[in-house]
């Protein structure tokens, strides 16, 4: 193809393909981008140019004899430099779905600056080509204006709070990536060193122990954006390699972060999105939350309430509630305003939904002029209905859904059907974003396979001083709190935080329930405990997922769509082929061998 001479690769356009307005009609431009769309309209040849700032029309007339020729070749991403000038739309032809609209570039030439094959799938907003296939050609996809925005809001996240951090006199510092394994929660990912043979560094899963460092060495209020890494199973809205805001505040008490932290997503939210949110968010302890909402991470934009009705039917002689109950379970519930518009039909698909989130079946009990009736008409009598109908707070119209069953199970169920009737019946959310803190974790949870207490958190959570002296004992261990706390947006928890231990005795006492011998204990975190004993800060701090975060205010479920490059669901990078076999030098420059896993 012959290239227009006078539109030479390096020469600078003049603006971007979102730029120009009707103010700038007359202009001579120069403007180089992808080509969207080319349309022939007899003759007279259009192409839409596209960069990240937008698109602009360009118009070629027959009478520009060479740049008309050649835009007869050109195919939709083919990369180009085009010169004209620029004019108003025709009447009727202004397209106010775009910023350019009111306007088009008259082609006087065109040069090619790279021909292009024919893309696997479409570059358009929407595609039906499936994920696979666009992970594999993520270059191609990010050109997607759809994902561009996604990556540019992003960004704008990230220096938002930047700005907000610099201004409160927060030290952004670096902490190492190739660290020592320590136990986290989840699997490290190992890098063997070659230099000493047989040894391996860990990927850090946080910055957890090098932050509390940096409180020790005096930095007083230190933040890292940073990359972690976790050997971990997937899911939506996890990636084994993921970005947090990592901060840590010394002298802080859980009010000193949670204030700071309300403030930064007032600045955010108004900064990025233009939106006032209320402060300050409200707070919920863990077990009020597991006991309301099932999870502790509750989704505060549809309140709906389950309530424990176990009191209620503790001598009932329904068959299924009453071994629900002997067996340690519970009977519990919710009510859904307006519920009862459903069909029975529609109901039904309602139990075989319950079943599908574990529970073994459902009872629904209706409210409708004053009168109760229920799944369970012949095993429930009245005062038993009224009973739970008044617990519930039932009114004329409304629909209960009750589960027995063992707790976690009864809960869980409850909590997924909750969200699923909220979309069913189209309940509008009381709001766009509704954040939360949960607080008062327990300290431990117990392991049945390990059989023994572990960590809720990471064990360099400071105990509630309340229960101090539940830890000393040793008993109990599974009603001592954590001082710590978990940002909760719409329904994911997008930080995690505490107050940390500051006394070497606390942490040293701390790994003892845990059942880490001393010996392991030195081996494994010796630097970490000697550095106690040379004088250490009361300190506390928040590490928040950057894009999860990034991902809610995006308006998307999955979290890939805000990572340039992101893996699968099983860890895989289609695009480079990752994890990929290493040549036999290389594996004997570290003094490894590779040994098939047993089928």
């Amino acid at each position: 193809m012959k290239a227009h001479n006078p539109l030479l690769p390096d020469t600078v356009r003049t603006h971007t393909c979102g730029d120009l307005r009707r103010s700038d009609v007359g202009k001579t431009v120069l403007l180089k981008g992808w080509v969207h769309r080319r349309r022939d309209h007899g003759g007279v040849f259009f192409l839409d140019l596209r960069d990240r700032y937008g698109l602009t029309q360009v118009v070629f007339r027959p009478e520009e004899t060479e740049a008309h020729k050649i835009a007869q070749e050109i195919r939709n991403e083919f990369v180009v430099a085009v010169a004209g000038v620029v004019a108003e739309r025709p009447k009727g032809m202004i397209n106010s779905k775009l910023p350019t609209g009111e306007v088009e570039i008259v082609a006087k030439g065109v040069n090619v600056l790279t021909q292009a094959k024919v893309p696997p799938f479409s570059i358009d907003e929407e595609t039906d080509a499936s994920e696979t296939l666009r992970l594999k050609y993520r270059y191609l996809d990010l050109r997607r204006p759809s994902l561009q925005q996604k990556l540019l809001l992003r960004h704008k996240i990230v220096q938002s709070i930047r700005r907000y951090l610099d201004d409160h006199a927060f030290v952004d510092v670096e902490t190492p990536f190739l660290t020592k394994s320590t136990p986290e929660g989840a699997r490290d990912y190992l890098v063997p060193s070659r230099i000493h043979s047989g040894k391996f560094y860990a990927l850090p899963q946080s910055p957890q122990l090098f932050k509390q460092l940096l409180m020790m060495a005096g930095f007083d209020r230190y933040y890292q954006i940073v990359r972690c890494f976790r050997d971990e199973d997937l899911r939506a809205d996890r990636q084994p390699e993921f970005t947090q805001l990592d901060l840590e505040i010394s002298f802080a008490t859980p009010q000193t972060v949670q204030q700071l932290m309300e403030e930064l997503f007032s600045d955010l939210l108004q900064k990025v999105l233009g939106l006032k949110i209320p402060t300050p968010f409200p707070h919920m302890s863990y077990a009020e939350a597991m006991d309301r909402y099932a999870s502790d991470k509750p989704d505060l934009r549809w309140p709906i309430e389950m309530r424990d009705l176990s009191p209620l039917f503790k001598d009932s002689k329904f068959r299924v509630f009453r071994d629900a109950l002997v067996g340690g379970g519970e009977v519990r519930g919710f009510s859904l305003t307006g519920g009862n518009r459903l069909s029975r039909s529609q109901i039904d698909q309602l139990v075989e939904k319950a079943k599908g989130f574990g529970a073994k079946g459902l009872i629904w009990i209706r409210s409708a002029e004053g009168k109760l009736s229920s799944s369970a008409d012949k095993f429930l009598n009245g005062d038993e209905l009224s009973s739970a109908a008044k617990a519930l707070g039932m009114q004329s119209g409304d629909l209960a859904l009750l589960i027995a069953d063992q707790t976690a199970i009864a809960r869980a169920a409850l909590n997924s059907l909750r969200l699923h009737c909220a979309e069913k019946l189209e309940i509008p959310p009381t709001s766009k974003f509704a954040f939360l803190w949960v607080d008062e974790f327990p300290l431990f949870e117990y392991d049945p396979d390990a059989q023994r207490y572990v960590s809720k958190h990471h064990p360099f959570t400071s105990p509630h001083p309340d229960d101090l002296s539940l830890l000393k004992e040793g008993k109990k261990l599974d009603q001592v709190r954590a001082r710590a706390y978990d940002l909760v947006l719409n329904g994911y928890e997008i930080g995690g935080g505490s107050i940390r231990i500051h006394q070497p005795e606390i942490q040293q006492l701390l790994f003892d329930r845990l059942g880490i011998p001393r010996e392991e204990a030195a081996q494994k975190f010796g630097f970490f405990l000697e550095a106690l004993e040379y004088g250490t800060p009361p300190h506390g701090g928040i590490a928040l997922g950057i894009d999860r975060i990034a991902m809610i205010l995006a308006g998307t479920d999955a979290i890939r769509d805000v990572i340039a490059f992101p893996k699968t669901q099983s860890a895989l990078d289609l695009m480079t082929d990752a994890p990929s076999d290493v040549s036999p030098d290389q594996l004997r420059e570290l003094s490894l061998r590779v040994a098939k896993p047993n089928k």
